[in-house]
């Protein structure tokens, strides 16, 4: 998350102590206030919750073009070729 941008807006919220205490010292740990790990957990929160989005709507026009993407024969790609036929680091 960008932090030059201007703040202008305000959330108002409501915690138990217990969400509270657990909060606080979860920033204290990283470093922030209060309100910069709150934000930054809910935007993280946010952002995955977005990016798991499963179900995507589109025109029936879009429809029609990626399904006849799907529907092409596949083509060799001399990139990918080359990228899989590298060794992994993970097991050297």
């Amino acid at each position: 998350m960008g932090t030059s941008a201007t703040k202008t807006a305000r959330f108002g919220l409501r915690a138990t102590q217990q969400q509270e205490a657990v909060l606080r010292r979860a920033a204290d740990v990283a470093h922030k206030s209060m309100t910069d790990f709150i934000l930054d957990s809910a935007y993280q929160a946010a952002e995955q919750t977005l990016l798991d989005q499963r179900l995507f709507v589109v025109s029936g026009s879009q429809s029609h073009a990626l399904l006849d993407l799907l529907d092409r024969p596949a083509q060799d790609n001399a990139g990918l070729k080359d990228l899989f036929s590298r060794p992994t680091p993970w097991s050297s």
